[in-house]
């Protein structure tokens, strides 16, 4: 988790170093994840496809690319950074990720930079941004407690509210009295609250195979 933390604050200076993001596309064409290359999951070629997949192709391919020692595999424009995201780390280090889904990537504009920095760093986030920031998760993640932050195994989750996401993308607001009203239901199909009532409340928006590693209940 520390070195977690220590990325994400450089890459808030890689952003800073970068074009300011725009709002959200409001299209929602999702980024090519077939296109898989062959080899070593350590490779340059394997991590620019599984990191910069995980947000839509009109934000992946002027993205800034980083692994997870927080080298530049390549270069970006447009304000957007796509890295590996899983506290966990990898089951097979020599090998790299498994796959894609293990890796949990989030291509991310800078105001959600910021917002990870505090929620890593136990500070209450919005008092350094300047709007809401969007990130994207189209290879999902690993799993979470809906309810609690920072718990990462189903047998520490409270009772029925651990959820493996499939492809998302997440909406981290400045104030988080702007989400209320709004359901913590995952399993309602429509955007849903995590973390609700806490400083760390963001907005999970479901896209098309968000129930691809845990199946809705209804």
């Amino acid at each position: 988790m520390k070195n977690f933390l220590i990325m994400i604050s450089a890459v808030l200076y890689i952003v800073g170093c970068t074009a300011p993001t725009n709002n959200v596309d409001s299209g929602m064409d999702m980024a090519d994840v077939s296109g898989e290359p062959d080899g070593s999951h350590t490779s340059a070629e394997w991590q620019i496809w599984a990191y910069s997949t995980a947000a839509p192709e009109y934000i992946a391919n002027e993205a800034t690319v980083l692994d997870a020692g927080m080298n530049v595999l390549r270069e970006g424009t447009n304000g957007w950074t796509c890295l590996p995201a899983n506290p966990r780390g990898m089951s097979d280090p020599e090998n790299g990720w498994k796959d894609a889904h293990e890796a949990m990537p989030v291509c991310a504009d800078g105001q959600s930079m910021l917002w990870m920095q505090a929620y890593l760093s136990g500070t209450k986030p919005g008092g350094d941004m300047s709007s809401d920031g969007y990130a994207w998760m189209l290879h999902g993640d690993m799993g979470e407690d809906n309810t609690k932050p920072l718990v990462f195994n189903e047998e520490d989750a409270a009772e029925g509210h651990w959820i493996e996401s499939g492809p998302h993308l997440m909406r981290f607001p400045k104030d988080p009295a702007s989400l209320e009203g709004i359901t913590t239901d995952f399993n309602s199909g429509a955007p849903y609250v995590m973390f609700d009532g806490t400083d760390y409340a963001h907005l999970m928006i479901p896209v098309d195979d968000y129930y691809k590693y845990q199946p809705q209940k209804k």
